[in-house]
C-alpha cells in the first residue's frame, strides 16, 4: 500500500558532496517506507546509481542562476507537481529554490529547504538571494553551526508558521566500515599512489580549494619535519583542482620549496574513499573558514581513523576532542604541527581506543537511517 506523501527534491548537480549524497539517501529510503520520492536535476555522476524503479527522475537545468530559466524551471515544476500530485517539494541549493518557491506557493504544496551552508553574503543582494532558503514552512540546518548562523543572520525572515530545526547528516556507517575493507585492496591503492606502506600515511582529503587548508596542511608537514630532524610518513593530499589549475600549481611549487616532493602525493580522484581511509594512519580536515558539517571528519571517525580537524563550524560537534579525534586552530599551521606529532608518538592502544570511540560515535548519532527517519518524520508533520 502506498502512502500519500509524494516528495520531489531539486538539487542543481547529482554529485558527491553531502548535499547530493543526503538528496540520494532520502530519495532511496522515501519507498521503502510506501511513499513516492521523484528527483529533478540537471545531472551529475551520482544519477546512474539512482534505482529508477523506485524513484522518477527529471531533467532539467536547475543549476542555472538565470532569472529567466528559474522563471521556466518554475513552470515546469508547476507541471511536474500536478501530473504527480506531489504533496512536498524539498530544495537543496537556492537557485533551485526559487523555483520551488514559486512552483510550491501556485499549486498549495508544502516547501522545504535544506540550509546546507553558510552562503556568502557580503552584499545585501546576496543575503536577499539566499534568503529563499528561508522562505520554506521547514528549515532544516544539517548542524547546530549553522542553526546558529541562520538566527543570526536572518531573523527577519523568520516568523511562527515557519519550523526551523536541525537534522544532522548522516553517512552510510555500512561502507564506511573498516571491516568491509582487504588487505589486497588496500596493496593495489598504494601501489597506484606510489606509497610503500614502510611509514605512516597522514590523508588531506577535499576538493583543491583554498578555504581546504592545503597551504596550511603543507606548512604543518615541514614544521613536523624539522622538529623530528626526518621525514616521519607520507601525506596524501586527495581532492580535484575543479579546474583551478594555479592553484594546484601553488601547493606543487609550495611542496618544492619546503623539499617535500617525495613525502607528499597529489591524488586527483579515489573511487572508493572508505578504502582511501582504511590505508591512512592519520586523516586531517583543515579548513579555514567553518565547514557546514564537516564530511571528511564524520567519514574517518566511521573508518575508526584518529582525524584532526580546524576547530570551527561542525567539526566541533562531529569531534569528541581528546576522545575521537583532535581539534586545532583554524588557520594555524604551527597548531595543526603539534596535533600530528601527538598522534604520530602515541601508543597504539591509544589509537585503537580513539578509533573504536570514533565509530561509536558517528553509528550512534550520524548514521544515515538515522538522518533519513528524521526527514521522514518531519515530512509526516507536515501534513498533518
Amino acid at each position: 500500500m502506498t502512502s500519500d506523501l509524494k516528495v520531489l527534491q531539486v538539487i542543481p548537480k547529482l554529485g558527491y558532496g553531502g548535499a547530493e549524497t543526503g538528496c540520494y539517501d532520502i530519495a532511496h529510503y522515501l519507498p521503502e517506507n510506501n511513499c513516492q520520492s521523484f528527483i529533478v536535476t540537471s545531472g551529475g555522476e551520482l544519477l546512474k546509481f539512482v534505482d529508477r524503479k523506485k524513484v522518477k527522475v527529471y531533467r532539467l537545468p536547475v543549476q542555472s542562476k538565470n532569472p529567466l530559466l528559474i522563471l521556466i524551471n518554475a513552470i515546469i515544476l508547476i507541471g511536474i507537481i500536478l501530473i504527480n500530485n506531489i504533496s512536498i517539494v524539498h530544495a537543496r541549493s537556492r537557485a533551485p529554490a526559487w523555483s520551488c518557491l514559486l512552483a510550491a506557493k501556485l499549486t498549495g504544496r508544502k516547501f522545504v529547504t535544506t540550509f546546507h551552508g553558510t552562503y556568502n553574503f557580503k552584499s545585501n543582494i546576496k543575503k536577499f538571494y539566499n534568503s529563499v532558503m528561508i522562505r520554506s514552512d521547514l528549515i532544516i540546518a544539517g548542524s547546530n553551526f549553522i542553526f546558529s548562523h541562520i538566527k543570526e543572520n536572518y531573523s527577519k525572515y523568520l516568523n511562527d508558521k515557519k519550523k526551523l530545526m536541525v537534522i544532522f547528516r548522516g553517512i552510510n556507517v555500512d561502507y564506511f566500515d573498516p571491516t568491509t575493507k582487504f588487505e589486497t585492496d588496500e596493496k593495489k591503492l598504494l601501489k597506484k599512489w606510489e606509497i610503500e606502506k614502510d611509514k605512516k600515511i597522514l590523508l588531506l582529503p577535499g576538493r583543491l580549494t583554498s578555504w581546504k587548508g592545503q597551504e596550511v596542511f603543507i606548512e604543518a608537514i615541514n614544521i613536523v619535519n624539522i622538529e623530528l630532524g626526518y621525514e616521519a610518513f607520507y601525506a596524501v593530499i586527495l581532492g580535484s583542482d575543479q579546474g583551478r589549475d594555479l592553484y594546484k600549481k601553488k601547493l606543487i611549487r609550495l611542496s618544492e620549496q619546503y623539499r617535500l616532493t617525495n613525502q607528499i602525493r597529489f591524488i586527483d580522484h579515489c573511487k572508493d574513499m572508505a578504502l582511501a581511509y582504511k590505508v591512512s594512519d592519520i586523516v586531517v580536515s583543515a579548513s579555514t573558514e567553518p565547514e557546514a558539517f564537516g564530511r571528511v571528519a564524520v567519514e574517518a571517525q566511521s573508518m575508526e581513523r584518529p582525524i584532526i580537524a580546524s576547530n570551527i563550524g561542525g567539526s566541533n560537534e562531529t569531534i569528541i576532542d581528546e576522545k575521537t579525534g583532535f581539534l586545532y586552530e583554524a588557520g594555524n599551521a604551527k597548531s595543526l604541527s603539534q596535533k600530528i606529532l601527538r598522534i604520530v608518538n602515541l601508543d597504539e592502544t591509544v589509537l585503537k581506543l580513539i578509533g573504536t570511540n570514533g565509530r561509536k560515535n558517528i553509528v550512534q548519532k550520524f548514521n544515515v537511517e538515522k538522518m533519513c527517519f528524521s526527514t521522514y518524520s518531519e515530512y509526516k508533520r507536515l501534513l498533518n
